[in-house]
């Protein structure tokens, strides 16, 4: 019990003394004084910053200056390269790599150089760079795996920029260009696909553009009621006499299947890759004409049914 009112006593002593601190310091002489050292604390700062500013202006002048003349230089630079790059008839994909490996360079030395001009430890802002590229190459592998893919797309050369290629996805087009991290393709609906380097470069790939001739092939059935030797003269006669195809390797056509309901004959005739669509377009259309004005049938599938009935005929 006594204890109790002692605690009683106590907790009325801190709350006057308290209130009496809170009146203290609402009286106006306090609360000027309050004031007062705010508004020295503030215009202290202010006087700092003002000082640092005017100790930091030739550097910010200086950061100014170099970024102009470093820009002008980084232009000029990337003009003279180009320059060779025209008069030594560097291959315009790996051109367009090696500029935006040297312009990365390039400008990240002008930020370095800026930098230090600015009073930056360019040894501690290296040191953060090498910890945030680590952490970017983890963080992003395929990014790097695209990459590493580029540039042994560039080494090796399977392709170039202007090739009609296809890789093991099925994906086909022109090559309008081959950057760090992906391949712009163009198919031939006019569609733009933009390719990985790092599954391109692992993949198969078939390059239509770095051969002289291609093959087209054609399997055309005729009724086995119809002349095959006259059928393949009919054929022949029609590729030797088109200038698209090539006479090497010769044009064959030859029996490939004793199909259900046609003999199948299989059709093979080799074009200058630059006429090769053309001519398997067109040719498709003029044997059917010539089969047709030699009295040589093309049959449509058909089944032969034979209905067996188990119920004894009436007579």
């Amino acid at each position: 019990m006594f204890k109790d009112s002692l605690n009683i006593v106590n907790d009325t002593l801190s709350l006057a003394a308290e209130k009496e601190e809170i009146l203290n310091a609402a009286k106006p002489e306090n609360v000027k004084e309050g004031i007062s050292y705010v508004v020295t604390d503030v215009s202290t700062y202010v006087e700092q910053i003002i000082a640092l500013l005017i100790k930091a202006i030739p550097s910010i002048i200086a950061a100014i200056l170099a970024l102009i003349i470093g820009l002008f230089i980084i232009r000029t630079v990337l003009k003279i390269v180009n320059k060779r790059f025209d008069k030594r008839n560097v291959d315009i994909s790996l051109r367009g790599f090696l500029m935006s490996i040297i312009k990365f360079v390039l400008y990240a030395l002008l930020l370095l150089s800026i930098a230090g001009n600015l009073g930056f430890q360019t040894t501690a802002i290296l040191g953060a760079l090498s910890g945030l590229v680590l952490a970017v190459g983890l963080a992003l592998q395929g990014s790097l795996s695209n990459f590493a893919g580029g540039v042994l797309i560039l080494l090796f050369r399977p392709f170039e920029v202007g090739d009609y290629i296809e890789n093991s996805a099925g994906t086909d087009g022109t090559v309008d260009k081959i950057d760090l991290l992906y391949t712009t393709l163009t198919t031939a609906q006019g569609i733009k696909v933009y390719s990985p380097n790092g599954a391109l470069a692992n993949s198969v790939i078939k390059n239509f553009s770095k051969i002289t001739n291609r093959r087209f092939e054609y399997v055309v059935g005729i009724s086995y009621d119809s002349n095959i030797k006259t059928a393949q003269t009919v054929i022949l006669e029609i590729l030797n006499n088109d200038s698209r195809i090539v006479k090497d390797p010769a044009p064959d056509v030859f029996v490939s299947a004793l199909a259900d309901s046609s003999v199948n004959l299989t059709i093979r005739a080799w074009a200058a890759k630059d006429n090769y669509w053309d001519a398997r377009n067109a040719l498709q259309q003029d044997i059917k004409i010539a089969l047709d004005q030699a009295g040589i049938s093309i049959p449509f599938p058909q089944q032969e049914m034979r209905i067996i009935s188990d119920k004894p005929e009436i007579k």
